[in-house]
């Protein structure tokens, strides 16, 4: 199933490893993300990295190189911040699920931002302080030891799902309207509806001879009975039309 998640950018902040930058462009690209931004390197991406991005070079190299966490994420309207511990100066946190929900929820409105940091000590206050909400990934904590491309691929594993989430939901509600409209066109006429039918029913015999102008009364009485024994729904009526109007033109066609 495709989606777009063109408008979610991954920051990576003062990557000390290139080879980290890669691993995290291949793990962004299985989870369909594509938009990298790469803050103050401390190594540019190499051919270390592209060995390491595999099938994912393509996101290395259109991959944007800024100066601060500020200029990466100027133009987004939601930013949130990854945090391996609890800060002094408590901030709104969210759990892996819920930053993906958040993500996929505004991605549509403004560009969103995840915003990874440095390998040995992840981001500053001053840059955490940047973020709308916190997220951190719920390890085991005898061993919460998680590389830069780990993390990139689990948060974009959250992402992918809400995503997918999303839009199956958007399916299921066309479906579900496709489904009431097809209901609503199965639903029975009402009078006035079908007393057109029946009008049309006894020109339409009228022009073939079937009934006499001055004795209709006799034929009418017993199609209604029958057609209201029947009860025809709409489209059923829409068809007895059509199938009188063909006759009203093969009648026309034969008078002289």
């Amino acid at each position: 199933m495709s989606i777009s998640l063109k408008n979610v950018r991954i920051v990576l902040v003062n990557t000390s490893d290139c080879r980290n930058i890669g691993s995290a462009a291949r793990a962004m690209k299985t989870m369909g993300l594509s938009q990298l931004v790469l803050v103050n390197p401390v190594e540019m991406p190499n051919g270390q990295a592209q060995a390491l991005a595999a099938g994912a070079t393509d996101v290395l190299a259109s991959a944007q190189v800024v100066a601060t966490v500020q200029d990466a994420v100027k133009d987004c309207g939601l930013v949130i911040g990854t945090s391996a511990r609890s800060r002094t100066l408590p901030w709104p946190m969210l759990e892996p699920r819920e930053c993906g929900e958040k993500l996929v929820s505004e991605m549509n409105d403004f560009p969103v931002a995840l915003v990874f940091g440095r390998e040995s000590s992840g981001l500053t206050n001053e840059e955490l302080q940047l973020c709308h909400f916190h997220v951190q990934i719920p390890a085991n904590p005898e061993y919460s030891s998680l590389n830069l491309a780990m993390a990139v691929q689990t948060l974009s594993y959250e992402i992918r799902m809400n995503a997918l989430a999303a839009q199956k939901q958007t399916v299921d509600k066309i479906k579900t309207a496709d489904a009431i409209n097809d209901r609503m066109e199965d639903e029975y006429p009402v009078v006035e509806e079908i007393e057109r039918m029946y009008q049309h029913f006894e020109e339409a015999l009228k022009g073939t001879g079937f009934i006499t102008p001055s004795h209709p009364g006799l034929v009418m009485t017993k199609l209604r009975r029958l057609l209201n024994r029947a009860r025809p729904d709409v489209k059923e009526v829409r068809m007895l039309r059509g199938i009188l109007s063909s006759v009203d033109k093969a009648s026309a066609n034969k008078k002289p």
